[in-house]
This record gives C-alpha cells, sequence and structure tokens, in this order.
C-alpha cells in the first residue's frame, strides 16, 4: 500500500496559515496519531477555536489535541492504492477528490468488480496499520535513531550467526569439551537421528543429549520430544536441561496427566517438552496408547541398559520403549558401554534403534568379529612405525572397491603428506566399521582431563549411645529381614533418634560430628561438599555447625524447590561471603555438578556401589582441575566398617571408577547383606573381599581387552572436535555480543543494574515494548557473558547469541516495526544545507519449512542501500557504524514536517532503489544457491557411498537428504527481496 499522507497547513495551496500556525481541520477528516500509531485511524467529531477532538473507532477512545502543531498526520491515498471500507470490502482507488477539505475515493470493489464505486473517507476502516517502511515515514511515524541502529544491527548479526558451522552449540551452559561437541555436532545434524550414547560414567552423555535435543530444535528438525528416565531421575534432567540449555520441559506424573487430560483428548499433546518416568508409562496400557500417539519427533531414554531382554522373552519394560521407537523418528539411547553390556545385551539396544537391521543376534556377532582386521589395520595406522606388507595387503583387502595405492606410498614414506594420507585411510576404514554411525562410544582411558581420586579413611570409636541402641534394635528387628537389618545398622544415628524421639541429640557425642566441625575449622579455605543419606541429617549438621563453630553452610535436600537449590548452590559456589560447606542428601544431589570444589566427605555411606559412584561423580567430572580427596570418617565394629572394606578392598571404587561395581554387587549381595547385617561376625569376610577383588580384576581386565579402539577414535573426534572446542571459546569472548544485548535490553526497555564480578541484574519495567518479555522472569534474573562465571554460579543466566533473552530480543525487534522508519541530521559543511540522503535496509530471505535449514545458506540477509537525490549509492564508501556516528537525532515533530517537505523527492528516490537493489539481491541469492548446492551435494555423495560399504546407513536417511537438497534449491529459486527498513538523513549546518 502506497500512503499519501500529509500535514494540513504545510502542503495544500488553498489552505491559510494564521499567524498562530493553526491546522486546518473539518468534521469527518481522517487523521493518524504520531505518538499512538496503534490506535488506528481517527476521525475528526469536534472542534472549537483552539481544540480538536479525534475519536478513534479501533480503540472507541477519544483524543484531545491543540489545532496550533498538534502531534496528528493527515491521511489521503493516492490513486493505484487499495483501500478498505469499514464493512470489510476493498477498492482499488481510481480517482481522488477533495471537496471542502472532505476527500471522496473512487475506484473499482475488488469483491463485485463493480466500477465507479465512491467511498467516502469517513467510511474507511479505522484498523488501520502502517506497517511497510515507507508508509510509516509518510505517515509521519519515526522511530528513534538508535532503534533504527539497532534494527540494522540485529538484521546483520542475526544473518552471521545463521551461518556460522557451530550454530545449536553454543548455547549451553557446559564445559567445552571436545568429545561431547563432536558426537553433538555430528548427531545434532542429522535427520532423525537413531543412535546408542554409550561413554563411561563422568563423561556426560546427559550433556550429550541434551546438545543434540538443543540442536534439533534451534534447526527445526524436531519441534515435540520425549525423555523417559528412571523416576529417581526425572528431577535431575528437569535441572539439566533448563540451568544448561533453557529448555523448559513438563514433569509428567500422574497429578500432572490427571490435570492436562481435563485440556487435550490426549494429555501428551498439551505440551512440546515433557519428561516422564519409565515405571508412569509402565503402570498403564492406555497412557502408553496416547504416548505412543503423541507424534514425537526425538526421544530419549536414559539408563537403557536396565531394559532386560533375551530373545523371544522381552521384559515389560523394553516392550515399553520399543513401542514408542517404532512411533518416533529420532531416538537416543544412553547406556551403559558395550562391555558393561555384554554382547547380547548390546544387541538388544541397537535392536531398538533399527529393528530391520539388526534382527538376527547370531548373525550379529558373526558379523562384529570382521571388524576385528579393521580396527587392527586402524592400529597400525596411527603407530609411527612403516606399515608392513601383511599390513598393507589387509588395507586394499578391506578397501577392495577403491584405488588406494598411491595414499598407501605416501602414507608409507617421510614425504610431505604422510600425515594426511594416514588419516584419509583412517577416515576410509572408519566409515566401513560396523556400528560407528549409531554407537558412540569413549572411556577414561581415551579422554583427558580426570583427576585423581584419593580416600582418607577416618576410623572413630564406637559411642556407648550407639552400641546400646543397636543392641536394643537387634531384639526388637528380629523377624525384620538381613537386608533391612543391614539398611538400618548402616545409620547408627537414625536408630538412636527412633528411641529417643524429640529428645534425642545424637549430634553431642557421635564422633563424625566433631571431626567433622575440626576438619573444616582447619580447612576454613576450602570448599567442602558433605553428603548424607538423609535430608533430616544434613539439617542438624548444618544448624549444629551455624551454632557451635559459626561455620557457613548451606543444605540442598529433595524437599527444596528448584529454585531454593539453585541459590543453596549459588551461594556454595560464591568465592565472596559464600557458603564453605553445602550439606547434601543422597536424593537432593543428584544432576548436581560442583567441581569448583574438590574435597568430598561422607558423613555415611550409600548402600549400593551405583550410588557411590554417583557422590564421588558430583566432583569427579572432566574439566576438574584439582585432584579429589575423599573423606570418610568411619565407626568401627559397625556396618559402615564392613561397607568400607568392601567398596575399597573388594572393588577399588573409591580411587578409581568402578564399571564392575554393580556385576560384581549383584553376584554377591547376599553374602555382603549377611556380613551388613551382623558386623561383628567377621569370620570369613577377609577371603569374601579377596575373592571380590579377584573378580573385579578379571573383570576390568575383559572389559579392557574388550575395548573397540575404533569406536573410541570415531567416538572422540580427535583433532577436528578441538577444533570446534576452540572456535567456540574464542566466540565466546565476542564484545559485540555485549555491545549488542545491553543495547537491545535498554530499547525493548528492560532495567540493568551491574553487580560485581561481570554479573548485570534484569528486572521488567512498566515502560516495556511489551508488557511480558518472553524470558524475562517476572522477578528478573542475574545474567553473565562469561561461561566460566556461568558454570559457577547456577544462579546466573548464560547470555549467548542463542539465549532466550537475546532470541526472543531479536524476534521481538525484527517481527515487528520497531527501528523500521528513522530520520536523522548530519551537520556537515561541506554538504549544501538541505542534501538529502536515503538509508535503505533491504532484507533478502527466502520463506521455507524451518526444517530445510534455509539460514545455513540464506538467512535472512540485509542488504544497505545509501542513495543520494542522483540515485548514486554511497553504501560501500560509508560504513554503517562510522556514519551512524556522526548523525543527530530529531523530534518526531520536526521530523515530520521535514519529511513533507522532501517527500516527493524520496519517491523518487525510493523508485531508483528499487533498481539499484536487484543486482546485489540477486548476487546474494545466487552465491547462497551456489554453495547449498555444493554442500548438499556433496553430503548426499557422502552417504551413498558409505551406505555402499556400511549397512548402518538407513534408506530413509538418504532419501531425506536427496529431498532436503530439492526442496531447498526449489526454495532458494524463489527467494526474494524487500524494503526492512528507512532512514532519511537531512545535511544542517546548525
Amino acid at each position: 500500500m502506497k500512503c499519501y499522507c500529509l500535514r494540513m497547513g504545510n502542503t495544500f495551496k488553498n489552505v491559510k496559515n494564521s499567524s498562530k500556525n493553526y491546522m486546518v481541520f473539518t468534521l469527518g477528516q481522517r487523521w493518524i496519531s504520531d505518538t499512538e500509531s496503534e490506535l488506528g485511524l481517527g476521525t475528526v467529531v469536534a472542534i472549537d477555536t483552539r481544540m480538536i477532538t479525534l475519536l478513534f473507532p479501533a480503540t472507541g477512545e477519544n483524543r484531545l489535541y491543540a489545532r496550533s502543531d498538534s502531534p496528528v498526520t493527515r491521511v489521503i491515498f493516492n490513486p493505484g492504492d487499495t483501500v478498505t471500507s469499514h464493512e470489510g470490502w476493498q477498492m482499488q482507488v481510481d480517482e481522488v477528490r477533495n471537496d471542502n477539505d472532505l476527500i471522496t475515493y473512487i475506484g473499482t470493489r475488488l469483491d463485485t468488480e463493480e466500477t465507479h464505486v465512491m467511498l467516502r473517507e469517513v467510511m474507511l476502516d479505522s484498523k488501520l496499520v502502517f506497517s511497510k517502511p515507507q508508509d510509516r515515514l509518510f505517515a509521519g511515524q519515526l522511530d528513534r535513531m538508535d532503534r533504527f541502529a539497532l534494527r540494522f544491527r540485529a538484521r546483520k548479526y542475526q544473518s552471521e550467526q545463521y551461518r556460522l558451522p557451530v550454530s545449536g552449540l553454543r548455547g549451553m551452559r557446559t564445559n567445552l569439551i571436545p568429545h561431547q561437541l563432536h558426537i553433538a555436532h555430528d548427531v545434532g545434524r542429522r535427520h532423525a537421528p537413531r543412535v546408542l550414547l554409550a561413554d563411561e560414567v563422568g563423561l556426560g552423555k546427559t550433556i550429550e543429549a541434551g546438545m543434540i535435543i538443543q540442536q534439533q530444535l534451534l534447526a527445526g528438525r524436531a519441534e515435540r520430544v520425549l525423555i523417559v528416565v528412571p523416576e529417581t531421575l526425572q528431577h535431575q534432567w528437569l535441572v539439566e536441561m533448563l540451568r544448561r540449555f533453557n529448555l523448559r520441559f513438563a514433569l509428567f506424573d500422574d497429578d500432572r496427566y490427571a490435570e492436562a487430560q481435563h485440556d487435550s483428548d490426549n494429555a501428551f499433546d498439551t505440551e512440546q517438552l515433557i519428561i516422564c518416568s519409565l515405571d508412569f508409562v509402565r503402570r498403564n496400557k492406555q497412557r502408553l496408547d496416547k504416548l505412543a500417539d503423541a507424534d514425537w519427533d526425538l526421544m530419549v531414554v536414559d539408563e537403557a541398559h536396565h531394559l532386560a531382554w533375551s530373545e523371544g522373552e522381552p521384559s515389560r519394560e523394553y516392550q515399553v520403549i520399543e513401542k514408542l521407537a517404532e512411533k518416533t523418528p529420532g531416538v537416543l539411547l544412553l547406556t551403559a558401554t558395550p562391555e558393561q553390556l555384554g554382547m547380547e545385551s548390546h544387541f538388544a539396544r541397537l535392536r531398538l534403534l533399527d529393528p530391520d537391521r539388526f534382527h538376527d543376534f547370531a548373525a550379529f556377532v558373526e558379523e562384529q568379529q570382521h571388524f576385528r582386521p579393521i580396527a587392527d589395520a586402524v592400529t597400525s595406522l596411527l603407530a609411527d612405525h612403516a606399515i608392513s606388507q601383511n599390513e598393507m595387503n589387509m588395507i586394499n583387502e578391506l578397501v577392495g572397491e577403491q584405488d588406494i595405492e598411491p595414499l598407501l606410498q605416501v602414507a608409507n614414506s617421510d614425504r610431505e603428506g604422510k600425515q594426511d594420507a594416514r588419516s584419509e585411510l583412517i577416515s576410509m576404514l572408519m566409515d566401513r566399521h560396523g556400528t560407528s554411525r549409531v554407537l558412540f562410544r569413549n572411556t577414561r582411558n581415551g579422554v583427558k582431563g580426570f583427576p585423581k581420586r584419593e580416600l582418607h579413611a577416618i576410623r572413630l570409636p564406637l559411642p556407648a549411645q550407639y552400641q546400646t541402641a543397636i543392641k536394643v534394635s537387634g531384639i526388637m528387628g528380629t523377624r525384620k529381614s538381613a537386608e533391612a537389618r543391614a539398611r538400618d545398622l548402616l545409620y547408627p544415628e537414625q536408630i538412636y533418634q527412633e528411641f529417643e524421639g524429640d529428645t534425642g541429640t545424637w549430634w553431642n557425642f557421635d564422633p563424625r560430628v566433631e571431626w567433622l566441625m575440626g576438619y573444616l575449622t582447619s580447612n576454613r579455605k576450602e570448599k567442602v561438599l558433605v553428603i548424607c543419606a538423609q535430608a533430616a541429617t544434613a539439617l542438624q549438621l548444618e544448624q549444629v555447625l551455624r551454632e557451635r563453630e559459626g561455620i557457613r553452610a548451606a543444605v540442598f535436600h529433595e524437599g527444596l524447590s528448584i529454585i531454593e537449590r539453585d541459590r543453596a548452590a549459588a551461594w556454595f559456589a560464591s568465592e565472596e561471603n559464600g557458603a564453605q560447606v553445602l550439606l547434601c542428601s543422597e536424593i537432593g544431589s543428584e544432576g548436581r555438578n560442583f567441581q569448583f570444589a574438590s574435597r568430598l566427605v561422607m558423613f555415611d555411606l550409600p548402600f549400593n556401589p551405583d550410588l557411590l559412584e554417583q557422590r564421588i561423580g558430583r566432583l569427579d567430572r572432566i574439566g576438574q582441575a584439582h585432584d579429589i580427596q575423599i573423606l570418610v570418617p568411619w565407626l568401627e565394629k559397625t556396618a559402615q566398617a564392613v561397607l568400607l572394606r568392601w567398596y575399597h578392598e573388594g572393588l577399588d571404587a573409591f580411587e578409581h571408577t568402578c564399571p564392575t561395581g554393580r556385576a560384581i554387587y549383584d553376584s554377591v549381595n547376599a553374602e555382603l547383606i549377611n556380613y551388613l547385617a551382623a558386623p561383628e561376625n567377621s569370620d570369613g569376610f577377609d577371603d569374601f573381599i579377596s575373592e571380590c577383588r579377584k573378580q573385579h580384576d578379571a573383570l576390568k581386565f575383559q572389559l579392557e581387552q574388550g575395548r573397540d579402539r575404533l569406536l573410541e577414535l570415531n567416538s572422540n573426534g580427535g583433532e577436528a572436535a578441538q577444533a570446534l572446542a576452540n572456535t567456540i571459546a574464542e566466540q565466546d569472548n565476542d564484545t559485540e555480543l555485549v555491545n549488542f544485548a545491553l543495547n537491545l535490553f535498554d530499547i525493548v526497555g528492560i532495567n540493568q543494574e551491574d553487580r560485581s564480578d561481570n554479573l548485570i541484574v534484569l528486572t521488567p519495567s512498566d515502560h516495556m515494548l511489551v508488557p511480558d518479555f518472553p524470558g524475562l522472569p517476572e522477578d528478573g534474573c542475574t545474567i553473565t557473558f562469561n561461561r566460566d562465571q556461568a558454570l559457577s554460579r547456577e544462579d546466573t543466566q548464560f547470555i549467548t547469541w542463542e539465549h532466550p533473552l537475546i532470541r526472543n530480543g531479536l524476534d521481538l525487534i525484527l517481527s515487528g516495526d520497531t527501528g523500521s522508519c528513522a530520520l536523522s541530521l548530519l551537520k556537515n559543511k561541506a554538504l549544501p544545507v538541505g542534501t538529502l540522503l536515503v538509508e535503505m535496509i533491504y532484507v533478502v530471505e527466502s520463506q521455507a519449512p524451518k526444517h530445510l535449514q534455509l539460514t545455513r545458506f540464506l538467512p535472512p540477509t540485509p542488504v544497505r542501500l545509501l542513495l543520494d537525490r542522483n540515485g548514486t549509492n554511497l553504501a560501500g564508501k560509508v560504513e554503517f557504524e562510522s556514519f551512524n556516528r556522526q548523525l543527530n537525532a530529531v523530534n518526531r515533530h520536526t521530523g515530520s514536517k521535514l519529511v513533507n517537505a522532501v517527500q516527493q523527492d524520496v519517491h523518487a528516490i525510493l523508485t531508483l532503489a528499487e533498481k539499484e537493489v536487484v543486482s546485489e539481491a540477486r548476487a546474494v541469492i545466487d552465491a547462497a544457491r551456489r554453495e547449498a548446492s555444493e554442500k548438499l551435494g556433496a553430503e548426499l555423495s557422502r552417504l551413498e557411498a558409505l551406505k555402499a560399504v556400511n549397512p548402518n546407513i538407513r534408506d530413509d536417511e538418504v532419501e531425506a537428504l536427496e529431498t532436503n537438497r530439492q526442496q531447498v534449491l526449489e526454495s532458494l529459486d524463489e527467494a526474494n527481496w524487500r524494503l526492512d527498513a528507512l532512514r532519511l538523513i537531512v545535511v544542517t549546518h546548525q
């Protein structure tokens, strides 16, 4: 719509201005407010000597204005424009009549094609919105100059960010661990990925899954994601997804499901991102059917190694996941390593991913044996010695369909390119590896960055009070099972407290409490994590430490909300007046890692080795900078003493990760429980410990021998993974992001308060562009641009280009008209007064479904023109930022007068610009098409070549990539451009 808007009294020749510069108004005229354009089209309904009244029918509001220099603009349409009547029908204007300052439009109705239809301006539709920059300009709806600059920068930065190869990997609040980034980069870009993530404990499978989920969501490959986990891990996943990836999952349990049933026939359709427990689904067939019918794009299953399966006898849990996997295109299974699982169990996981490919267990076992020569060949190439003739023959045989003799000659020489040749041969061999595309498995042996673990066992006497309580408990609990007695005896303070009730004060005589206070006071500069089994124990210890020694201790248990846990964790993490110690219960510590601390006190011991590793895993994570000191104060002649020896001497579980722990526990748990239930009976215990250690050593040796080093090489990504991490690290120091974000928050109207340590507190204000800014909580939030700061402060938001605050801010600015129209003054005596320049920002784009990821090749790309009256484009010589700094703002009222004065010139320049932009926009589109054709063609060729030698490449992957390529190129052929923003610049000498 071309809108011709004039200020009465300034343009019409028949209007005579009085000395008071009154504007000429007539009842029934249509005007628009310069300051409240959202009111729509106003009608003059009352006029007196000094004031006029406008009624805005679209909102039902009246406004009273002075007749002189009012902030309103007369609206008159031109021939060729399309106008809408208040009844809703539209008309193309052929003629404009002016009768006593009232306009009548004559034209053709678009619905009936009736000609010579007359429409008086008073009958125009009042819901008039000027959306095009030129329409807003001529309507006097000028933006502030800084908003125009923000809009251009938003366009520029958004375009640049879309093109980056690490897009989707920068926004997570995690350390930049190369092997994690490699897996996420590989899997996250696939169509409907179906993979097994089987890294050893502590290597970050949850992080890898989160990265993949985030990439799939940002790229539009997935919109609906389901995470199925054991019940005890639900909150851990909820916290990890929210705090690390800003993904707000809904936790579905019985109550939430019942509530959601009122809102939809299928309760699972009420949320896009859902976490639920396997037990929640398993218990109810109807619920499972609803879940399977909910059209998920991606499903993640944690602890998948617990899904029992044997040929002909799958467990109920396995069948549940199998049904969901059949209905869901993308599936991520998080599981133990293949060596821990055993061949049959490993096959069962692969069968969930691709039942057509993995349908026969015997055939799978035989196939796996054929990959040993490939691994041996890669080992030879990785070694620096010369390749023997036998090894070359083996490599030639494995890659028989290609002529690799020239590569082998270079690889076996001292010539330049030797390492490149070996790397290329390794890549060819890895392509032929049976499950390397569907299985990722890293081990601690293959990944650097882990600390040592040192155990300090502190022997303490058993108090008489506990001896009495244990003796009485034994007499009264004769009917209890051995396991129940064993569990009770691990925590003597609970036995004592049960007998004494509220009057019991076990902390007054328990030597562990005295030792803990002494240790903390002697190491006041150290951050110490204390874990105990029960929340009550943690709460009682906090009170004792605070009251007796003034020790600052935060408490972390399952009774706290996620926000309360965040605050406790942040207080513990703070270097300035932070808590020295964090007291955690067993359940409360799930999902939280504290790598900044390196001292762990186990006030008691957990019942099974998995929980022990989970406790140590709070500190023993990749990226931990110090050796971990594990302190265990234990009471002699108790079940604790028995369990301590079994963990340390039988399993070596304190000072090393223990992949054998669960298997050995399952085989000896009955005997172990008997020793725990009767700790005073030590007959045969030494032999029991010795036998467990033999089992541990033998099983660990088997696991080590079974390592698939070729798989590890493919899983950790090597130098390419490190380069990926380095690229993201460089972008972490992006000063452009900091400047843009602060400018964005300021213009949106978000309050900013600087804090110490590079922290900024954001809070909503009463004058924001929108009442509720997406991603900004009502009570505000604390942000940082520093990754290390964000990792140590869980109560902070880590701001990157991918953070919701930035992405929502970009959407808010670019989806509306903020900054799309402005006017500035250029004080430059080298140019004549009144020199006119028009700065135009065109956007080259193509409309396409998000899953095509067209933004990889053609994101909305700004093309800047700076034209004078002759149509000369000065943009190449006049850089935006330096030019912008020379300009001065002008108030809206004065600006509107200037616009009216140069309106005809601006129309002429805009016409010249439409011709000028064609070549530049077409060059952008052509470059994008060439890039897409080359890259997608190469991806397709590689996938087809892989499929020829590796049966794990699914047909649907190749078909999806070919379809994607065709649709991308078709969409690029339909790309176009439009004017997104413009700014008038008028030269002045004052």
